[in-house]
């Protein structure tokens, strides 16, 4: 390095300079909405290959549920294990998602707490991008634990009369149903403080949910005053449909009902997590 070169590089870089430099090529165009949220969603599914422990609830509680449940209550609720298997499964896979749905809100509040997202909403993105890139994410931890029920009830004798086009589109509906929901567990993320709130919470709103429902009885065994909180159970809803799909009829009521409620869930949780995601110091 000779004596020019050094007094170059030792002297102040100027605001024009700099300037010059940062125009001097063509400024990358800003990224859209799609685009963002596909690129947190990306994100979300890093984390699971990095943290693979974060599955275990996708695979081991379905297991569980569906190997206890059918053969310690199966004989008793339905005579055979088999005969009830047919009834139980399709609830058995509207458990599974439902429940996996509090793992979202539990993620977020741990990004929260650690300071992530503050970096997120100073970046020139999509502002909702990185909570609908994470709930994308959290799609495929929903398919993975569709998949595992349905394995495991086909190993053990399940038979759907609705083949795989019921399948595809109980599951299908099914994960539209938890994405919408999920919106719920992100809003008491933004709310709580510490992740073990979110999920006590959470459980607190799903226990009662999922079991005051028709996933493993009919509720018709049930007295009235149950039976009328049951039918107005959304869960009980979307287990209807499942089972309807998956049995080769189409209950095109339910199946309305279903969707109608997986708006509303959006509409209404959706704007408020956005107003709180905003303000959040």
């Amino acid at each position: 390095m000779n004596a020019t070169t050094a007094e170059q590089a030792s002297a102040p870089v100027t605001g024009d300079a700099l300037r010059s430099v940062l125009l001097a090529g063509e400024r990358p165009s800003r990224p859209g909405p799609v685009l963002t949220s596909l690129t947190f969603g990306w994100r979300a599914l890093l984390k699971i290959k990095h943290v693979p422990e974060q599955l275990v609830d996708v695979t081991m509680f379905p297991i569980m549920f569906t190997l206890m449940f059918t053969y310690l209550f199966g004989g008793a609720l339905a005579g055979s294990t088999q005969e009830y298997l047919q009834f139980l499964l399709p609830g058995i896979l509207v458990q599974a998602n439902v429940m996996i749905t509090m793992n979202t809100g539990i993620t977020l509040n741990t990004d929260i707490q650690k300071g992530v997202f503050d970096r997120f909403r100073s970046l020139p993105v999509w502002r909702p991008s990185p909570l609908v890139g994470a709930l994308l994410g959290d799609v495929m931890r929903y398919s993975i634990g569709s998949a595992i029920v349905i394995t495991l009830g086909l190993v053990l004798g399940f038979r759907p009369e609705g083949g795989a086009v019921g399948v595809v589109l109980s599951v299908a509906l099914l994960l539209v149903f938890s994405f919408c929901l999920s919106w719920l567990w992100t809003m008491l993320s933004l709310i709580l403080r510490t992740p073990n709130s979110v999920a006590g919470v959470s459980m607190m709103v799903m226990f009662p949910l999922t079991f005051v429902s028709n996933i493993f009885v009919d509720p018709k065994t049930m007295p009235a005053w149950m039976q009328a909180v049951v039918e107005v159970n959304p869960i009980s809803h979307l287990a209807t449909v499942v089972r309807g799909l998956m049995d080769g009829s189409v209950p095109a009521g339910e199946i309305g009902w279903v969707l109608v409620s997986s708006v509303l869930l959006v509409a209404v949780f959706g704007p408020i997590t956005m107003v709180l995601y905003r303000n959040k110091k």
